[in-house]
């Protein structure tokens, strides 16, 4: 009898830890703490089919959208974008002024594990990186084990982001 309720409580443990889904915050909240509500431009950058062979490179797998929305003031702007960890996407805010990040924050977190890359420790490591000429980050990101598929998520969203803004700055 203690055999089965133990495996009941692991069967529901597992059960509602599959069903995971955490909102460390909002894309609004994110946005206004960036920016000063009161001057943002919502925009539509069209991505060609050019774009998406670099975005493929720098994401590492296709890019099905034809357009990202992003926000912006003067030479600031936010991004927010999707990227899957193992299995599931994960919600990231990329604040970027002067063609470097000022802020990368973990919005929500659709993962059963990997979480640790919502911690300041970690995504402090971004700011102030910059897009080199091969599309990579200037700075290296250390790594958490454990955390490799959602680290490596975070890195190819940061370098978008960072690719995404500029070709929104020429435009």
């Amino acid at each position: 009898m203690i055999k089965l309720i133990y495996f009941v409580i692991c069967l529901t443990s597992l059960a509602a830890h599959a069903g995971v889904k955490s909102v460390y915050q909002s894309t609004e909240v994110f946005v206004n703490n960036a920016l000063d509500d009161n001057q943002v431009e919502v925009k539509v950058l069209w991505i060609s089919v050019e774009d998406k062979k670099v975005i493929a490179e720098i994401m590492q797998h296709k890019f099905n959208r034809l357009r990202v929305r992003y926000w912006q003031k003067q030479n600031e702007t936010v991004w927010i974008l999707d990227e899957i960890g193992k299995e599931k996407p994960i919600t990231i805010g990329v604040h970027i002024k002067a063609q470097a990040i000022v802020n990368l924050k973990v919005l929500t977190f659709r993962e059963s594990r990997g979480d640790e890359v919502k911690h300041d420790f970690f995504t402090d490591q971004f700011t102030a990186a910059q897009l080199t000429a091969d599309n990579r980050l200037s700075q290296h990101i250390d790594g958490i084990t454990g955390a490799t598929l959602s680290v490596r998520a975070l890195t190819k969203v940061a370098r978008l982001a960072l690719w995404l803004n500029k070709k929104a700055q020429i435009l």
